[in-house]
């Protein structure tokens, strides 16, 4: 099957990879039907749902196009569909990956599961494309796809990929099950260790760390194109979004001219973010720690996104240009800010998995450790309690909070943030800010209503 390159509509039609639950296979199932979507000929635009950093960096490799990230749960409505909108324009079908369940989702302002893949479809109009993990189950498969076809009536369930199946039997019983309920199957994926994508306590390794992503890619582009209905599936995308496009600044920019930390150790910048500071009229200066290089002394500001810096203390910790250029630009009073792994690496020390403690730059008073890992994990709502390029003292921020670290000892500055989880639980004083340097385990993204 083939499809002439033929112009684009100004705005895609979309379908949503969803799942009953995690670990079904639709990361896998996603980046096989961008690659071998792509190879059809067709441009093919990507988003994933919820706060994701790993996934959207996959699917930009199978895809050739950048992935956003559209949370329901942490973003503004209009951000949410100024994001969806560019994900949907100059492609001919765009692919967005939910996240966990289909309605599982954290709850916002009394509302249920508002961050969930359900909302976010409804709200769009997609139709979904739920993936089944069929290893262990035959004829049940129907009670279980009734069910979520069912629940939430607003929402189009345009037919089923199933995935890890075993022989011809299996599928027959499976496709006659949905057949009963009128539900078509559009797929059926063999079971296949080389579909099998690594991973770490944080999830997935890294796109630019898979040791070999192009034949990953070719392989599942291969296994999936042949396994389902490509033309089926992009005849039941929905109708483009109907949005229109607006500003994306989810936080002010830290500066004029901001060197931002890109690097293995810290690849968790949300794009829509550092767009938004380049639409502002910031510069954007990307430097690596990991290659021993400092923030250029041209910026203003410097800011350390999240990562793995736990995996790399050893290195950080002896590259002493890098050090001693972040500290250089603290004592110029120049603006740095620094999330969950960045946070860190401006403390005093992190102590890695085997108990081995390695010095940071020591802008701030915290000292980390992996030695005994413990698990926060959750969105955020924040409310600053300093006055920081962020913005004043009372402004409101949505992010998330991913780590294993422990803090053996946070002091010596003032609470940068109090905090709440997505039910309102308290979470008190977080993060610190020492003159202007500044750090929470928090990754913002978006600046609340």
């Amino acid at each position: 099957m083939s499809h002439a390159r033929s112009a684009s509509p100004a705005v895609a039609p979309g379908i949503v990879v969803a799942a009953p639950a995690s670990g079904s296979g639709k990361t896998t199932i996603t980046l096989g039907l961008l690659r071998a979507l792509r190879d059809t000929g067709l441009r093919v635009g990507s988003a994933k749902v919820g706060p994701d950093y790993i996934d959207p960096r996959f699917h930009a490799a199978a895809s050739g196009n950048p992935c956003v990230n559209l949370d329901g749960w942490a973003m503004r409505p209009e951000l949410l569909d100024s994001l969806a909108s560019q994900a949907s324009t100059n492609v001919d079908l765009l692919i967005v990956e939910g996240v966990m369940g289909l309605f599982d989702g954290a709850a916002r302002d009394g509302a249920t599961s508002n961050g969930s893949t359900a909302v976010l479809a409804a709200r769009f109009g997609w139709p979904i494309l739920m993936v089944v993990d069929a290893r262990a189950q035959a004829q049940s498969v129907a009670a279980l796809v009734r069910g979520f076809r069912d629940h939430q009536p607003d929402l189009t369930l345009a037919g089923v990929i199933l995935n890890r199946v075993g022989g011809a039997r299996h599928i027959r019983l499976l496709e006659s099950a949905l057949k009963a309920i009128d539900v078509p199957v559009l797929g059926a994926v063999a079971r296949d260790s080389g579909l099998e994508v690594p991973s770490r306590h944080l999830g997935l390794v890294q796109a630019g760390e898979h040791q070999d992503l192009e034949s990953f890619m070719t392989h599942a582009a291969r296994i999936v194109g042949e396994a389902v209905d490509l033309d089926a599936i992009s005849r039941a995308a929905g109708c483009p979004v109907q949005v229109s496009r607006s500003e994306n600044l989810a936080t002010p920019p830290l500066g004029q001219r901001i060197a931002v930390a890109a690097d293995a150790a810290f690849g968790f910048a949300y794009p829509h973010v550092l767009d938004g500071w380049k639409a502002a009229g910031a510069e954007i200066f990307p430097f690596s720690p990991l290659a021993d290089e400092a923030p250029s002394t041209d910026a203003d500001a410097v800011f350390l996104p999240g990562g793995y810096p736990e995996l790399h203390a050893g290195v950080l910790a002896g590259n002493q240009h890098f050090l001693e250029g972040l500290r250089q630009a603290g004592c110029l009073g120049r603006t740095i800010h620094g999330e969950c792994g960045g946070y860190m690496v401006l403390g005093e020390g992190l102590t890695d998995a085997d108990g081995q403690t390695h010095r940071m730059a020591g802008l701030l008073g915290v000292e980390t450790s992996f030695a005994k890992r413990s698990l926060s994990l959750g969105y955020r709502l924040a409310e600053s309690l300093a006055e920081t390029p962020l913005g004043a003292v009372g402004a409101r921020w949505r992010g998330h909070e991913f780590h294993y670290a422990t803090v053996s000892r946070e002091e010596g500055g003032d609470p940068l943030f109090k905090a709440a989880d997505a039910e309102g639980k308290d979470l008190g004083a977080v993060g610190l800010v020492r003159g202007s340097v500044f750090g929470s385990f928090m990754h913002l993204i978006d600046r609340a209503e």
